[in-house]
């Protein structure tokens, strides 16, 4: 009998050598007259440990890592295919500490299923979602997402059920199911790990918005940086359309829905669902005025539901096990899981999906186990790189919309990125108005000049040119940007860099002491 051996395929990996591990494996194993299967599935998001190998065994599965090219022979020695001992071996990956501690409801088969297997995906209780909610009329299922609290995971945290509930009653002869995985913020990386290591998971979420609201065609945007995912998404798709869960009669419901995914070009502002949209229909991805919304004026002019990955991938599980057991998770009013991802200056990077209400210190210091370096930590920007700079006194804040707004914060899509005691937050306010000036769509004038305006006034601070009158400049720019611009990306870009001069004051009068040049 053949034995399964998992490689991941998920990209993180794959820039760790997954491919060359998966070709001498095989190899290994064929010159030693061993019948292996190779698999090669998603990440579980310990990204220290990649690539992680792992192997069925009559007790389960055991994992092995970081595995390279040169511990392969010694690993087949060893008797790997029998979860044989080595230094390498994890043992049960369930157990090992960073993930016994999760609570993955989202991300429970991430990395376990073969992502493009629609027999692999219901085996592990794939689709039951899509099931439960065939047994209810739409004004069912929407009920279902609404009364679990899910919000936008992509950034806003807008209840999820109003804008179902919108585009369900809106009146037209076409709808459509968007999903936004342009995931294009800074130490962010949910997305492209669900759509490598389980995009059923996804399409199942998409397939019940479109029956929930009357959609029968959906589009998935996708960030032109993620080829993997692109691949693993059509091949998905296309298994999916032959086992009869997309298209036509999906599960013998009389129910169709169509779904294809788009490559983006590259802009950072297509994140913004408006911008989306434009460059969806093949014109420049610029901003929209609102009204009128999406939800009943979106794609090609019709009523249209836009939701991040991570929304859509939480509604099979609200489906499958109710709105109140999901609600049973959080607090306040962020209900369900978070998918949070450490990223920066720590050691332990990578996937951790917990209830909201746990710490940035928790996750830093429990999940992360401190920075790299192993110097202090200074700074954490918690939700991209719009989001603010926490300083230490700071990092019990719980990751909790509320929590974090009181902060003058956001939980955005959940990526944090650490920093240690040598980091210089002049420079680090200097590059958010640098990343504003070049990934805007340029519509707005507070926007597009006052990024622009933002990075020269800061390098006059940097260079000791009257810094407290550039200071207040920059304060002003600040202001006019978030009162005046189009969208989220001028109206957040004051984030980051207020929060680095209100809590690292001393970063700019260090360069507001050096001799002051002649302007």
């Amino acid at each position: 009998m053949s034995v399964a051996l998992y490689v991941p395929r998920d990209a993180v990996a794959l820039g760790l050598g997954a491919n060359k591990v998966a070709r001498a494996l095989f190899a290994g194993a064929e010159r030693r007259g061993l019948d292996v299967t190779i698999v090669r599935t998603g990440s579980r998001g310990l990204f220290w440990l990649e690539p992680m190998v792992e192997v069925d065994t009559p007790e389960g599965r055991v994992a092995y890592g970081p595995v390279t090219v040169k511990d392969v022979d010694a690993l087949l020695d060893a008797g790997l295919t029998a979860g044989g001992d080595h230094a390498l071996r994890l043992g049960d990956p369930e157990k090992i500490p960073y993930l016994a501690r999760q609570q993955r409801l989202t991300f429970h088969r991430c990395g376990v299923v073969d992502p493009v297997s629609v027999d692999d995906y219901r085996a592990h209780g794939g689709y039951r979602g899509l099931e439960a909610a065939l047994k209810l009329d739409a004004e069912g299922i929407v009920a279902a997402v609404r009364e679990s609290g899910l919000r936008g995971r992509g950034g806003a945290g807008f209840p999820a059920g109003i804008k179902w509930n919108t585009v369900m009653l809106a009146k037209a002869d076409q709808k459509y199911v968007v999903c936004n995985a342009d995931e294009g913020d800074s130490g962010t990386f949910a997305d492209r790990m669900m759509m490598e290591g389980d995009p059923f998971n996804l399409i199942e979420g998409m397939t019940i918005a479109g029956v929930a609201t009357g959609a029968t065609r959906g589009y998935i945007y996708l960030r032109s940086e993620y080829p993997q995912a692109f691949a693993t998404l059509k091949e998905a798709i296309a298994n999916g359309v032959t086992a009869g869960v997309l298209g036509e009669n999906i599960l013998g419901s009389g129910k169709t829905f169509h779904l294809e995914v788009r490559l983006g070009a590259g802009a950072y502002i297509c994140g913004e669902e408006t911008s989306l949209l434009e460059s969806l229909e093949g014109k420049r991805g610029i901003v929209r005025a609102k009204p009128p919304i999406p939800a009943l004026k979106g794609f090609l002019g019709k009523p249209t539901l836009v939701n991040n990955v991570m929304t859509f991938t939480a509604v099979p599980w609200i489906l499958e096990n109710g709105a109140k057991a999901y609600a049973d998770y959080g607090m306040g009013r962020s209900l369900g899981t978070l998918p949070i991802q450490l990223a920066g200056n720590v050691k332990h990077g990578g996937l951790i999906e917990m209830a909201f209400g746990i710490t940035l210190r928790q996750v830093i210091e429990d999940f992360g186990g401190g920075t790299r370096s192993g110097r202090p930590v200074r700074a954490v920007q918690v939700g991209g790189p719009l989001g603010a700079y926490f300083p230490d006194h700071l990092l019990d804040t719980p990751l909790d919309y509320e929590a974090m707004a009181a902060n003058k914060g956001l939980v955005g899509h959940g990526g944090i990125v650490v920093f240690d005691d040598t980091v210089d937050m002049a420079s680090q306010a200097r590059f958010a108005f640098e990343f504003c000036a070049t990934e805007s769509c340029g519509k707005c004038t507070p926007c597009r000049i006052g990024a622009t305006r933002g990075v020269e006034t800061m390098d006059k601070v940097i260079a000791g040119i009257r810094p407290e009158a550039n200071l207040k400049l920059v304060e002003d720019l600040c202001e006019v940007m978030t009162d005046g611009s189009l969208c989220a990306m001028g109206g957040l870009t004051p984030m980051p860099v207020m929060s680095a001069i209100t809590h690292f004051p001393e970063d700019f009068r260090r360069a507001g002491d050096l001799p002051a040049a002649a302007e």
